[in-house]
């Protein structure tokens, strides 16, 4: 294990990991630094939450400092491609910082913005572009950024890039970057195709890996109800009810879904948002701005947001649905357990969900402890080893707190301010 000050950063660099009290770094980032400094095509293999947006971003940086010279209008430098807006929100705004007293750029692009301003913003020129892939062939189309000079390229999550459909994109997009160059792969996960990846785009690649593929977090205490479509909404507002201080990020199936649930919360008193692919890049980037500020305490998500979101707060993610792809299940409750934190992770699994679960815990090699219920008569489930945890901590009802009433509805309370109950239509 070394410190970030023994690598022989530049000093600009070295001053800014200074100012964000940033000393020692995680496991992927002690094995992928070192090797990317020395210009080695990277495939970096670790779950969400363990700092891969420093393991690659301290390396570009140091490299674009030691290089003179501004970049040529239109032109990019070094290109970090991401499957979500807010992940590519996320990564730019942990960049930033670390370009803190220096001359370099660092632009982000995503659909849902105005794409006039966008050409202005790249017009100058670009240290380090972050972008979604289909916006920044949309500019290239436009003939707005040019990319026969970037001689760095990052596919961060790059298992949702494949899940999504992006490698599509990726084909249009490689041809125009520079060669020879260093590109960097990252992911949580690592399907059969992610190998196909690495040897079409990567040049004898360093593999990084700090824990096994599709495994979550070491401090995710995982639990899953089983609960009948029906009392899903009920067992979600007990859950709140419990903690209602705490950031619980919720994951829901559908945007329809998501939004009828967050509504429905709202109107219990909750305070709560959602985000989702009907909602404007603003309406998106408000919603988490509020949350990472405890404004609202529950964020009702789509898998939109399971990679977008880097908040180290995040106490409780509770999978309301499971999700259709299992690997989605490690990038969600990814979300909790950041930063060295611990988290919980709650899920919910009606009958007609059981496969789903085995599908996760077949991943994950472990079974995830029951919390409340049984499995449906002639569903047994599958797995591995038993996890470790089991009901959430903390579940012992507060004195006088988020249970208010004799009727057994939860009373959720504003930070700071008196317990309130639902709230009453007007007569």
């Amino acid at each position: 294990m070394f410190d970030f000050d023994m690598l022989g950063l530049e000093p600009t660099l070295n001053a800014a990991l200074k100012a964000a009290n940033l000393s020692e770094p995680t496991p992927i980032q002690n094995q992928a630094i070192p090797l990317a400094l020395e210009g080695h095509d990277i495939m970096g293999l670790a779950q969400t939450g363990t700092g891969k947006t420093l393991a690659f971003g301290l390396p570009l940086i140091n490299h674009l400092l030691g290089k003179q010279g501004k970049p040529e209008p239109k032109t990019v430098k070094a290109l970090v491609l991401a499957p979500t807006r807010e992940l590519v929100n996320q990564i730019a705004d942990s960049l930033k910082p670390l370009t803190a007293g220096s001359k370099l750029r660092v632009h982000s692009v995503v659909g849902g913005q105005s794409i006039p301003k966008q050409i202005n913003l790249l017009a100058r020129g670009t240290d380090i572009l972050v972008a979604t892939p289909g916006r920044l062939i949309d500019l290239l189309n436009r003939r707005a950024v040019d990319l026969s000079q970037t001689r760095h390229l990052v596919l961060d999550e790059a298992d949702q890039m494949l899940d999504l459909g992006f490698i599509h994109a990726l084909r249009q997009i490689a041809p125009h970057l520079a060669t020879p160059r260093q590109t960097m792969l990252f992911s949580a996960t690592m399907p059969k195709q992610m190998e196909e990846l690495s040897s079409a785009y990567l040049n004898n690649p360093r593999r990084v890996q700090v824990s096994p593929p599709g495994k979550a977090a070491d401090k995710i205490t995982q639990s899953v109800h089983f609960v009948s479509k029906g009392d899903k909404p009920a067992k979600l507002r007990e859950i709140l009810s419990r903690d209602l201080d705490a950031l619980t990020l919720v994951f829901a199936r559908t945007k329809h879904g998501a939004e009828k649930l967050m509504k429905g919360l709202v109107e219990d008193g909750y305070e709560a948002a959602s985000i989702h692919g009907n909602k404007s890049q603003g309406q998106r980037d408000r919603a988490i701005k509020q949350f990472r500020a405890g404004e609202i305490t529950v964020l009702v998500a789509t898998d939109v947001a399971a990679r977008g979101i880097d908040i180290p707060g995040v106490a409780y993610v509770v999978n309301y649905d499971l999700p259709d792809v299992p690997e989605n299940y490690v990038h969600r409750i990814g979300r909790t357990a950041r930063a060295g934190r611990e988290g919980e992770a709650i899920a919910f699994c009606a009958a007609d969900e059981m496969d789903l679960l085995r599908q996760v815990q077949k991943l994950m090699k472990l079974e995830i402890p029951v919390a409340s219920g049984s499995a449906p008569e002639g569903a047994e489930q599958g797995g591995g080893r038993p996890h470790r945890g089991g009901p959430r901590r903390g579940f012992k009802p507060k004195a006088n707190a988020g249970h208010g009433a004799a009727d057994g509805k939860p009373r959720h309370r504003r930070r700071g301010k008196p317990a309130r109950g639902p709230r009453q239509k007007a007569a």
